[in-house]
């Protein structure tokens, strides 16, 4: 049950107070060049175009010390062929297996970690890393779509519409043994799940939702409550039991179309600006993020130069928010208001 009234906003003025000595003061950015999730090709050349859009300059003048790990290098497995209707099983599952050693690595190091896709079947490693090293984390997932169809229920067989479905403990016997994806197990819970934003969701998705009982958001529901109370339920909904580290999973088509054009599964009435910087305005203000996904930007969509350059640069925003950027300004801190100096010869004069 969601807290409210005084109970909530103590929670939340607790998790305020713990931010600067639980935040890290690192970000690693990782790259995954990664498109066979999903049938659209250029989604691989996401983490370059986000980079190119001033992402490290930007993480950089919010004082942190940035480690660019560069982009990860992917083997396409020959004679891939469909299992189950699942397309590219191996080359998606060894993707994932080297992502996650790379995300774990990372967050092992005391990074914040940013993962740069690539399309969001990269999730499964991203945050199964995330696990190895957190496993008490949750999930915040932000999407038009809500990922988590099984290789029995997927209209497409497109393994960007089926990550959650690899991490939830109770879909396991739902779950076939897939090629390629012997490395992992199912690590999280249903309640350690939110989604936000939905609106494009698959009748298989939605039992899965219903009978889980699994917290979402569609687009309905924010225009009818609001982004505030969204994410108050949200949040409370995750750590009111206690605090642990935040994983967030980014979609850009999360967004709008108007907003960010290039991506390959675009879906109208999705968040404005205001909407989507608010979500990770307020995860950053737990103090609790430990890894995040952007995914989904592909340059070779859009239709011009101008609305890759507004994705691109749309993603950034999304990252440096969730890393502290205010709309108020970045701010580096100072310790007091400079006084005023007298000219003492002048006064003399």
């Amino acid at each position: 049950m969601a807290l409210k009234g005084p109970v909530s906003r103590l929670l939340r003025s607790q998790l305020g107070l713990t931010f600067q000595q639980s935040r890290a003061q690192s970000v690693a950015v990782l790259g995954a060049p990664f498109s066979r999730g999903q049938k659209r090709g250029g989604v691989e050349r996401g983490p370059k175009f986000i980079r190119d859009a001033g992402l490290l300059e930007r993480l950089s003048g919010l004082d942190y010390a940035v480690h660019d790990f560069g982009d990860l290098s992917f083997h396409h497995v020959e004679d891939d062929e469909p299992y189950m209707n699942v397309k590219f099983p191996r080359t998606v599952g060894a993707a994932n297996k080297t992502l996650s050693g790379a995300v774990s690595r990372a967050v092992g190091a005391g990074h914040t970690l940013v993962m740069l896709g690539g399309d969001h079947s990269l999730a499964i490693g991203s945050v199964a890393g995330h696990a190895q090293q957190c496993p008490d984390l949750c999930l915040i997932w932000v999407d038009a779509h809500a990922d988590i169809n099984t290789p029995m229920s997927s209209p497409s067989g497109n393994l960007h519409g089926q990550p959650v479905a690899f991490m939830l403990k109770e879909l396991q016997d739902k779950m076939p043994d897939i090629p390629g994806f012997s490395w992992t197990k199912p690590f999280l819970s249903s309640r350690d799940l939110v989604y936000i934003g939905l609106r494009d969701v698959d009748p298989g998705e939605y039992q899965i939702l219903k009978d889980l009982h699994i917290q979402y958001f569609t687009m309905r529901d924010i225009d009818r409550l609001g982004i505030q109370r969204v994410m108050e339920v949200s949040l409370d909904h995750l750590l009111s039991r206690t605090q642990r580290p935040i994983h967030l999973s980014f979609d850009v088509d999360a967004f709008d179309p108007s907003l960010a054009p290039a991506t390959g599964t675009p879906v109208n009435g999705g968040l404005t600006y205001r909407e989507g910087i608010y979500i990770t305005e307020e995860i950053h203000n737990t103090g609790l993020l430990s890894a995040m996904d952007l995914v989904e930007v592909n340059p070779m969509l859009g239709g011009t130069r101008q609305a890759v350059e507004a994705t691109a640069s749309l993603a950034v925003d999304v990252i440096a928010s969730s890393l502290g950027q205010t709309r108020e300004g970045a701010h580096a801190s100072i310790d007091e208001i400079p006084p005023v100096k007298v000219d003492t010869e002048q006064l003399r004069l």
